[in-house]
């Protein structure tokens, strides 16, 4: 069975800097491409970033481009985000997926 949990989340001020951090389990994480995905409240979901098998290739999207950083750590079966100069429109639930599998999502909010 697929099992990804997020952790990490909390409260930072604008500016500030969150890592979130997700442990796979049920599959072989190496082989497999991660996406984080967010939701901020009352919209759907957005896409973030999505990082190849190896972790040397990774894509962003626009809004989080230059500030957020997704790696893994196949021999830990974890996955990463590093989120610096945190704004209040990244407040959201962030999640890590790969294909239809999410798990139940870490509280991101930005607030001063």
């Amino acid at each position: 069975e697929v099992q990804l949990v997020e952790s990490g989340g909390g409260l930072v001020q604008p500016g500030g800097s969150l890592r979130l951090s997700c442990a796979a389990s049920g599959f072989t994480f190496s082989s497999y491409a991660m996406t984080w995905v967010r939701q901020a409240p009352g919209k759907g979901l957005e896409w973030v970033s999505t990082i190849n098998s190896l972790g040397d290739v990774s894509r962003y999207a626009d809004s989080v481009k230059g500030r957020f950083t997704a790696s893994r750590d196949n021999a830990k079966n974890t996955l990463y985000l590093q989120m610096n100069s945190l704004k209040p429109e990244d407040t959201a639930v962030y999640y890590c997926a790969e294909g239809q599998h999410r798990g139940q999502g870490t509280q991101v909010t930005v607030s001063s």
